[in-house]
Parts: C-alpha cells; sequence; structure tokens
C-alpha cells in the first residue's frame, strides 16, 4: 500500500482511513492477523486492483 501510494498509484484516503485510522476494519490486516496471506494489490476493503502490479 505504501510503495503504490508513494508511486502515485493509490490515493491518500486508502493510506488515512485504514493504515492510520480504522485498520481493524481493513480486510487486509484481519486476513494477516489470521496468518493469511493476502496479493499486495488488494485494498484495505478487499477489492483487488489489477492496476497495481
Amino acid at each position: 500500500m505504501k510503495r503504490f501510494y508513494e508511486e502515485g498509484k493509490l490515493e491518500r484516503k486508502w493510506i488515512e482511513r485504514y493504515c492510520m485510522g480504522d485498520y481493524k476494519n481493513c480486510v487486509r490486516y484481519r486476513m494477516e492477523e489470521r496468518g493469511e496471506s493476502h496479493p499486495d494489490n488488494m485494498l484495505p476493503n478487499g477489492e483487488i486492483r489489477k492496476d497495481l502490479a
């Protein structure tokens, strides 16, 4: 997520809303807590964006 944001591919709202805010509602966070992997291009809401590579 951070890399995509720094590359200008991802809006800041994702970082502010989930990474620095309500991270417990982040699908990525919950998967990591369960020991599950997720694709790098998965957004915090669970959407997978093919344009993020």
